[in-house]
């Protein structure tokens, strides 16, 4: 439970792709005006983190490593990514027609989205980064694991950002400040809060 409970605080809190390692900005500033579409692009990204996870660790785990190309990991990732993105692009579009045309062009940026990366390679250094956590084994299952929590924490980022801006658009803002400005500040803010939890543990 111990590994459970480490797994998920690092992902989501202590190790937000968005609000502290910076990755996947342009959904997260871009799609959060409407909390709808937040949540959308947010399960979908989770989604595909945790697929990615899933297929990524084998890979790089029982090919690369063994033929000792480890160094072609980057481009092994994205090529996994883009069509993992491709089929589930598809799939949202016959099956939830509504959430493909809310998400428009940003659904196929999750192809590029460096968050999804991100946890790929972040996963392949994960025994030793769980180690010092206190992790002894870190396999396939919580691979994937990971994967989920930093897509959910990417959720919880892009949905606080977009009920901000809702509150934000109904108050009386100085017009240097209007639009991109108060969202960077915001966005600040928030990478400030979820600062203390790196402080905490």
């Amino acid at each position: 439970m111990s590994t459970f409970i480490i797994i998920v605080v690092a992902a989501a809190f202590i190790n937000n792709a968005v609000l502290v390692q910076c990755y996947g900005i342009c959904p997260f500033l871009g799609v959060s005006k409407k909390m709808s579409g937040s949540l959308g692009m947010g399960l979908a990204v989770t989604l595909v983190m945790a697929i990615t996870c899933l297929v990524t660790y084998p890979i790089y785990n029982f090919v690369l490593v063994k033929l000792h190309i480890e160094y072609l990991e980057i481009i092994v990732f994205i090529f996994v990514i883009a069509a993992l993105v491709q089929m589930i692009e598809k799939a949202i579009k016959k099956f939830v027609p509504p959430l493909y045309n809310m998400m428009g062009i940003y659904l196929p940026l999750i192809t590029t989205n460096c968050a999804v990366l991100g946890v790929a390679e972040t996963v392949m250094d994960a025994s030793t980064m769980m180690a010092d956590l206190g992790i002894q084994a870190f396999g396939l299952g919580s691979a994937v694991l990971y994967g989920i929590f930093t897509g959910i924490g990417f959720t919880i980022a892009i949905c606080i950002m977009s009920g901000l801006r809702e509150k934000v658009d109904a108050l009386t803002i100085p017009k240097s400040l209007k639009g991109f400005g108060i969202t960077m500040v915001t966005a600040s803010f928030m990478a400030m809060a979820f600062y203390v939890f790196a402080l905490v543990v």
